[in-house]
């Protein structure tokens, strides 16, 4: 490259790098690489790996404000999620949630979990136009679901194993989650 020439690759690159310190485009720039990054599937944990939910003691309540107590799932297979409408990846993945959520609602239990004020969330899923049922905590999470960093996805058999337990943005309506659940309640039905 001769001196005093900018190639196209250092354009690019500092064309980044300015909108990424520019706040309006900064979360758009993040929700896009996360989104390119959830195209994969998370991991599925071998049996031998497994770990049980420590307690289902957790209380919850929806954005309708109706209470809501995670021992009602016990028994079940539950989709266990903490986001914020804030997280890039967070946003990143939802779709893919939607879409599980949509073919699976009547089959499985999802519970997902934000901190954030309910007139947030509320606000936040009309405007994605999202159906999926979302929750606050009003107790403390049992030791199983406290957690570092949001995404943190747990999908649940009816046994209490964790048979999914995956932090950062995936594609939850994969082929590899398709297969996992329907395993699940096949096995359910034995």
């Amino acid at each position: 490259m001769a001196k005093g020439k900018i190639s196209t690759k250092n354009v690019i690159f500092i064309v980044i790098i300015a909108l990424m310190v520019i706040p309006q485009t900064r979360q758009q720039i993040q929700i896009a690489l996360h989104t390119v990054m959830a195209k994969l599937s998370p991991s599925i944990e071998k049996s031998e790996d497994y770990k049980q939910v420590s307690s289902y003691n957790w209380q919850l309540q929806d954005i309708e404000s109706n209470s809501f107590q995670l021992n009602k799932t016990k028994g079940k297979i539950i989709f266990v999620n903490m986001w914020a409408t804030w997280c890039p990846p967070c946003i990143a993945e939802m779709p893919s949630i939607q879409e599980l959520y949509n073919d699976y609602s009547d089959k499985i239990e999802f519970v997902i979990v934000s901190n954030e004020k309910q007139e947030v969330v509320k606000k936040f899923l009309e405007k994605k136009n999202y159906n999926f049922k979302t929750y606050t905590p009003l107790s403390r999470a049992p030791e199983t679901f406290n957690i570092s960093s949001i995404p943190r996805t747990f999908l649940i058999d009816s046994e209490g194993n964790i048979i999914i337990d995956e932090s950062g943005a995936a594609n939850w309506n994969s082929e590899t989650v398709r297969n996992t659940i329907d395993k699940l309640l096949k096995d359910n039905l034995l």
